[in-house]
């Protein structure tokens, strides 16, 4: 039997969702009146998951019971067959209670191993209360490409979620001590030839060899984006009284940290008119009315708002129209050939007018050569940031 290759299988797809299909699809292949998928777990036989006959559902997904007293460890070890037509025939079935007492009559079961650690998992089984003597080989052959799949699917899920794991601990663990580097990068006014504001940014440890924004995405992959989120912005916030009086601070949050008010509870005792907060989700928003009210209050007592990446998708250009930000920031992809490329000029040009018709300011991010600050300033762009006017990092060094 040819192996199966599961990497076709889209990784976000839950394995739930394709456990069931499976026991779905082979309960009806077989004929047969329940089908489950068991996991052998300190010497319990736990039923991870169960698709049965609406008339008959003898176990629950989340079930379990000694696994010495079950079918599926004797089919394991091999004092049953995996293919049984008629238990009640078969003199070891016989000394199992569940025989009787569902009863079963024809039984199918084939170990699911985890191939790369060469062990079994459990079991892959499905069972009837009437025998069927015309099971046959086939039918075996069909459960065991299932299990194949199956057990190459659980394995490699396994494998993601002790990595997931290992991650969140990892991110847990800077949140906690606070192993994280605040830097500042300068927006500069360059009509007014001074720095405007300072954009506060993160950085991790080496340990993690990951980009900011990378260890930001990990984060809410594993449910910390928020508490990361608001460890890092609180501790931007610090560093304010060190600012220049005429500048502004400008804080990176997500829309879910300013939804669940752990904005507004890091920046209440704040001077909110001298902070600017940047939107950063790279993706749709959902509810932008919730989120505008979210952000209201915070409006209303002089923070600003700025949308980041404009120009890098169509995600910032709806997060423009429905937030209607006071500030829009050029994406860095944009800025960089601006001096050379007439289609980003084009573009570039377009946000200026409407950033005026709409009261925003343009800020032109990742500004690195004379060409690009003289052509951007032609288009009528006074705040940049970039290389060009100095590297994130301490503030006396801004």
């Amino acid at each position: 039997m040819m192996p199966v290759d599961v990497d076709y299988v889209p990784r976000g797809l839950p394995t739930r969702v394709i456990l069931a299909d499976a026991l779905r699809t082979v309960r009806r292949i077989m004929g047969m009146e329940v089908a489950f998928v068991s996991e052998f777990t300190d010497g319990e036989r736990v039923f991870r998951e169960v698709d049965s006959d609406p008339d008959f559902t003898p176990i629950c997904v989340g079930d379990g019971d000694p696994l010495e007293e079950s079918y599926c460890q004797r089919v394991v070890d091999g004092r049953l067959p995996e293919i049984i037509p008629d238990a009640t025939a078969n003199a070891e079935a016989c000394t199992l209670a569940a025989t009787r007492a569902l009863p079963v009559g024809a039984h199918l079961s084939v170990p699911l191993r985890f191939p790369e650690a060469d062990r079994v998992f459990g079991t892959f089984c499905c069972f009837s209360r009437e025998a069927d003597e015309s099971l046959n080989e086939r039918d075996l052959n069909t459960m065991r490409l299932f299990a194949d799949f199956l057990g190459q699917l659980l394995e490699r899920r396994e494998a993601e979620n002790l990595e997931l794991e290992a991650l969140r601990q990892d991110l847990q663990a800077v949140i906690d001590t606070g192993s994280f580097r605040t830097v500042f990068q300068p927006i500069v006014d360059t009509r007014a030839g001074r720095v405007a504001g300072f954009e506060a940014l993160t950085r991790f440890p080496e340990a993690l060899g990951r980009a900011p924004d990378i260890v930001f995405a990990e984060a809410a992959s594993v449910g910390l984006e928020e508490a990361l989120e608001d460890r890092t912005l609180r501790s931007a916030l610090t560093h304010l009284p060190a600012l220049p009086e005429d500048a502004y601070l400008s804080l990176n949050s997500s829309p879910p940290c300013v939804l669940d008010g752990s904005v507004l509870a890091a920046v209440e005792d704040a001077p909110l008119e001298r902070l600017v907060l940047e939107v950063t989700e790279h993706s749709s928003i959902e509810d932008y009315s919730a989120l505008a009210a979210a952000l209201a209050p915070l409006r209303e007592r002089g923070m600003r708002v700025a949308v980041d990446d404009a120009g890098a998708g169509y995600a910032s250009f709806r997060h423009i129209l429905k937030l209607r930000p006071d500030f829009i920031k050029l994406d860095r992809a944009l800025t960089r050939r601006v001096d050379e490329d007439d289609s980003r000029r084009a573009l570039a040009a377009a946000l200026v007018t409407f950033a005026g018709e709409t009261g925003s300011r343009i800020i032109a991010e990742g500004v690195e050569t004379e060409a690009q600050r003289e052509t951007l300033a032609d288009l009528g762009v006074g705040l940049m940031q970039g290389y060009l006017f100095g590297r994130p990092g301490p503030l006396q060094t801004a």
